[in-house]
């Protein structure tokens, strides 16, 4: 697909562009963008540009070069790297520079990437809308008063308005997939254990992945390809040798089943479901079979993971305390470490974050952690199952990725209501399976263009058979065919 990643790369080792004339296009383009978007948190310059000269120079010595050289990726604030800071949006964070690079970012600067920037996010990850950052709210690419989805807005709004080639993000509860529906780009969330979380600043550390935004398909499997793996400084790697996933991206499977759970088509928008039947349509015209398959357990995944994600949040968030990480109050009201701890806290967390500590040591205290944690837990064994089964019915699952397309600003403030817009979302990562978003259409509802997706689900370490069927929905429905309009200036 021109104008994507690999087409950008392959333009740079043919030399009819240089990574450095890219660079500063992308940089020329954030610093007139940015501005409207808030979707980088920090760009790197000076950094991007020594980097793309030393690619260019590799190249035209006639040096090996890595599969991604003289790309520019956006990386999230919760991912920490040497240059920059990583403040995961949070002013307890605010300064933080890394002395080390997460694994992600080693794998992927030695294939040859530029980081060009850190991207906002919700603070900690915690947010659907990204509209809990510490340094402002992000705006969708496609409508200035619409939010970007979250918590990975940042990354997904800077690949929508083409400000990098594509962008890391973290995906704890559909944190990749649901901001890329409404930006209208590709998102996926690895298996869990595929991608090293070495680095990856902790939300819910049995639920995390990190994962590429792309423009489509075959990008997502290239960044997949470059960063998976297993990795002895991360307990939770997964040793099992990673699969080839882009050479045989185009091969259509000659049949294949999809899945299609009864409770998926309640509750979303006309367009959404629309998406929907179109994507049915595009697979029996493939070759493939609908399925029904049961997913009782549906509607229970958002109170299992609000028990799970915030138990597991208190827990690695405690760190933060102004003494060994992070703002330490300078007031002198405080007179001990008790109440030093507790206003450094206050000062340095948002408000969702401190809700869902408080909601986290609640499940996990006494005379409430088996009625809450353990029987959470229970649950995510059932969900975990029922997925087994859909899974012996059929290859994929197909659904929406958020039940409707991007809301305005400000448009929720009931935190249930918001909770709500991962409902298709949290339980892949409950079930530790991989998913991933693929552009849909558009809702034209309220006079508005605005992008919805449709979901793709597959069993652990079948993301094979997922990139190969992803792949065969972008060649019929297209991936990207125009450009978010807000961002439709282009930069000489």
């Amino acid at each position: 697909m021109k104008g994507d990643l690999i087409d950008l790369r392959d333009r740079i080792r043919a030399r009819s562009t240089t990574a450095r004339a890219e660079v500063d296009a992308q940089l020329e383009r954030i610093e007139i963008q940015n501005p409207a978007l808030n979707a980088f948190r920090e760009v790197f310059p000076a950094e991007a540009r020594d980097a793309a000269d030393r690619i260019d120079s590799a190249i035209a010595a006639g040096s090996p070069v890595g599969p991604l050289a003289g790309v520019p990726l956006a990386i999230k604030d919760n991912i920490v790297t040497q240059v920059g800071r990583t403040s995961c949006s949070s002013r307890i964070l605010e300064e933080y520079r890394s002395p080390f690079d997460a694994t992600v970012i080693e794998r992927l600067t030695a294939a040859g990437a530029i980081l060009i920037g850190k991207t906002n996010m919700d603070e900690f990850a915690m947010g659907s809308s990204c509209e809990t950052c510490a340094y402002g709210p992000v705006r969708n690419p496609w409508d200035h008063s619409r939010v970007p989805g979250g918590s990975s807005g940042g990354s997904a709004a800077a690949v929508a308005a083409n400000l990098c080639a594509a962008a890391l993000g973290s995906d704890t509860g559909g944190s990749i997939r649901q901001p890329a529906s409404l930006c209208g780009i590709v998102g996926f969330k690895p298996t869990f254990g595929r991608v090293s979380r070495y680095g990856l600043v902790a939300f819910g550390s049995s639920l995390d992945q990190i994962g590429p935004l792309t423009h489509s398909v075959r990008d997502a499997a290239l960044l997949y390809q470059c960063m998976a793996g297993e990795d002895r400084r991360d307990s939770t790697s997964a040793p099992h040798p990673v699969e080839d996933v882009l050479t045989p991206i185009d091969e259509t499977p000659r049949t294949f089943r999809v899945g299609l759970p009864v409770q998926y088509r309640k509750g979303n928008s006309p367009a959404v479901n629309d998406a929907v039947a179109r994507a049915i349509d595009i697979f029996q015209s493939l070759g493939g079979t609908i399925v029904d398959v049961d997913l009782p357990l549906t509607d229970v995944g958002i109170s299992t993971y609000y028990v799970i994600a915030p138990a597991e949040a208190c827990s690695n968030l405690a760190r933060f305390d102004g003494i060994r990480y992070g703002h330490r109050a300078t007031s002198r009201a405080g007179q001990d470490l008790f109440d030093l701890y507790a206003m450094s806290r206050a000062e340095g967390f948002g408000r969702e974050v401190q809700r869902r500590i408080m909601l986290g040591t609640y499940v996990l205290s006494a005379g409430y952690y088996d009625a809450y944690y353990k029987r959470a837990l229970q649950i995510r064994r059932l969900i975990k199952q029922e997925f087994d089964g859909a899974f012996s019915k059929c290859d994929v699952i197909l659904g929406p990725t958020a039940p409707t397309a991007a809301f305005p600003l400000g448009g929720l403030t009931d935190p249930l209501s918001m909770y709500m817009c991962d409902v298709y979302t949290v339980n892949t990562n409950i079930a530790g399976i991989c998913g991933i978003s693929l552009p849909a259409g558009f809702d034209e509802s309220s006079g508005r263009h605005l992008p919805v997706g449709i979901q793709l689900q597959a069993q652990a370490f079948a993301e094979p058979i997922l990139f190969k069927i992803a792949q065969a929905y972008e060649r019929v429905q297209g991936g990207r065919r125009e450009v978010a309009p807000k961002v439709a200036t282009k930069v000489a």
